[in-house]
């Protein structure tokens, strides 16, 4: 460990710790010291366990299931850095939970991803970094400088090795939302672009309506931000292959895959799933032969790297 890294340290909460084992072995520094625990009636009790007056505190948690303890640990964490005299504290959110409540849907209906973003800035973070956020604009709910990194290099090097013929696949975006995702990764990679039109009756309900774009005899790769209940991937995938296609794939960075999400991509017509690490796999996840997880251990690494030594993260930004 160098000087500089001397006055850098991580700590880990309880939703993700193998990603910031990995950000930690790119960083050649251990994971500090922290023990994160509960008193028998639920609360959350965490102990720093050295010192970090005057040094630059990055606080690694993704809100993940169970969303809300996460949420909790992080915050907690983040007001014991303080409270210790931390020079600087960033929080690291690989998946920001509450990212799809943005905006004001419905009448009477809260704006929970602007809650969740004050109590950060509350707690005492002095910077946010995460990673493919549902909607960008969330950045513009932190009342300090925030830093959105993408998983793109590491999906994309990925699609290059699976996929050396381009002209033989076709990117799907699975709804309007994504048609901007989709369009980025289709012209990196050389190949078609396809939208489907899905209108949704309620949350986590989809119904296909439509596709448009041409993916007969190629192979379909699905792109969205996250996959939670794999409705919309399941549902996504019939559609294509109905209008086609020779088989489905689907890519996502955050494999939240809640409730009946691994039945959903068992019986689907999707071949694989391929999604990051910046959520942790659930067990009956990791024993699922479809999905195929990627790291980006080394572009939070690399990020954490510049922001303590004041480098610009911009080639980060692909």
């Amino acid at each position: 460990m160098n000087e500089s890294q001397s006055d850098l340290v991580v700590f880990a909460g309880n939703s993700n710790p193998l990603l910031a084992r990995e950000i930690c072995d790119y960083l050649a520094m251990p994971v500090g010291k922290c023990e994160v625990g509960k008193f028998s009636d639920g609360e959350i009790q965490i102990e720093i366990g050295e010192n970090v007056r005057g040094r630059d505190v990055f606080l690694i948690q993704s809100t993940s299931t169970p969303v809300n303890d996460h949420l909790m640990e992080l915050l907690i964490m983040i007001d014991a850095a303080r409270r210790a005299s931390a020079s600087s504290i960033t929080a690291v959110v690989p998946y920001f939970g509450y990212a799809r409540q943005d905006r004001k849907v419905a009448p009477r209906v809260p704006i929970t991803a602007r809650l969740v973003a004050d109590l950060i800035t509350s707690a005492g973070a002095d910077r946010f970094v995460s990673m493919d956020l549902h909607a960008g604009q969330i950045q513009g709910f932190f009342d300090m400088p925030s830093d959105h990194l993408y998983a793109s290099p590491v999906l994309l090097e990925h699609m290059r090795k699976r996929f050396p013929d381009a002209s033989d696949m076709v990117v799907v975006s699975p709804d309007a939302g994504g048609v901007e995702r989709a369009r980025a990764f289709a012209k990196r990679l050389g190949c078609a672009l396809a939208i489907i039109d899905k209108r949704r009756a309620k949350a986590n309900v989809a119904e296909i309506m439509n596709l448009i774009g041409d993916v007969r005899g190629k192979t379909a790769v699905m792109l969205d931000d996250m996959v939670d209940t794999a409705g919309t991937l399941a549902q996504g995938a019939r559609a294509i292959m109905d209008n086609g296609a020779k088989k489905v794939l689907a890519v996502a960075v955050h494999p939240v895959l809640s409730g009946p999400a691994i039945q959903r991509l068992n019986d689907s017509v999707i071949e694989e799933l391929v999604v990051t690490n910046t959520v942790a796999l659930q067990p009956n996840a990791r024993e699922c032969k479809k999905i195929t997880q990627l790291s980006v251990g080394r572009i939070f690494g690399e990020a954490i790297r510049r922001i303590h030594d004041s480098d610009s993260l911009s080639t980060l930004f692909v």
